[in-house]
């Protein structure tokens, strides 16, 4: 497959890529992670545009800060309705990072592959990491939204039925992508999100061992259960530059390693409280 290259500030040459972010579950964090993904990437100097493939929806835009500054979308952009600089919207917060929203008040057989594949083919030839937020399920636009992919992230929260869908997930991966035609596969991600070891080790959901052993695919990250995930939802900041909370630094060792870097997973045991902590349930 041919990519198109870029030169980094640095001058190291990286390739066009193109990651989705897919889940066969809806409400396990699709939209919250490629945000946190994007942002992540473009803060360590990596052009990169989050793509709302979430057509009819769009709640990326939301959880970008970005939902008054949207006039064009998508099937604008596919219809001819707008040029790329129209469309695109740029991040206040880093230089290198860039929205394309989804349209609200089409459906989603508004999108279709020849357009899917020009929009990215044009994108290609700016971006170095091209993140598609994928709608849930196994519809046309979750189809495009990884039939080009390069990369899958595939969340899931540590419950039977979302790794279930997961796994089919990961079925359609292998076998109805652009890269399954060609014989190729497209290099796949798990990341674990809401856990909760202690609840875990209660049984009430699964393990990240669990986890791994049914999808067997490597594990990219473990974002635990964390407020600091709404909390940043509701204020329209990635969660991934709240560096201080758990949620955020998992995110940021997830960045890491999906570019390659070796880092120990952390948040993956329950914390033991303290003497005091337990005397005055404090936390």
């Amino acid at each position: 497959m041919f990519f198109f290259t870029h030169s980094r500030s640095d001058g190291k040459v990286i390739l066009a890529k193109i990651i989705v972010i897919t889940s066969g579950k809806g409400g396990v964090g699709k939209t919250t992670t490629s945000a946190a993904i994007g942002t992540g990437l473009a803060l360590r100097g990596f052009k990169t545009v989050i793509v709302d493939f979430d057509v009819g929806l769009r709640n990326l835009d939301l959880i970008m800060g970005c939902e008054r500054r949207v006039v064009y979308d998508f099937v604008n952009l596919i219809n001819g309705d707008s040029n790329l600089n129209q469309t695109l919207i740029k991040d206040k917060r880093s230089d290198n990072l860039y929205i394309l929203p989804a349209s609200q008040t089409r459906d989603k057989d508004a999108l279709t592959q020849e357009g899917v594949e020009k929009v990215l083919e044009e994108l290609k030839q700016t971006f170095d990491y091209i993140v598609c937020d994928s709608p849930a399920g196994i519809e046309k636009g979750a189809h495009l939204a990884m039939y080009f992919a390069d990369e899958a992230v595939v969340v899931t929260n540590p419950e039977v039925s979302s790794v279930r869908d997961s796994d089919r997930i990961l079925g359609l991966l292998s076998s109805k992508s652009r890269r399954a035609e060609s014989g190729e596969r497209i290099k796949e991600h798990l990341l674990l999100t809401r856990y909760n070891p202690a609840r875990a080790e209660l049984g009430e959901m699964l393990t990240v061992s669990d986890v791994e052993d049914i999808l067997s695919i490597p594990l990219l990250g473990v974002i635990p259960e964390s407020q600091a995930v709404l909390k940043a939802s509701n204020q329209g900041v990635p969660v991934i530059m709240d560096e201080i909370s758990d949620a955020g630094q998992a995110y940021g060792d997830a960045v890491d390693r999906l570019l390659g870097e070796t880092k120990p997973h952390r948040f993956l045991e329950a914390q033991k409280k303290s003497l005091l902590q337990r005397l005055f349930g404090g936390r």
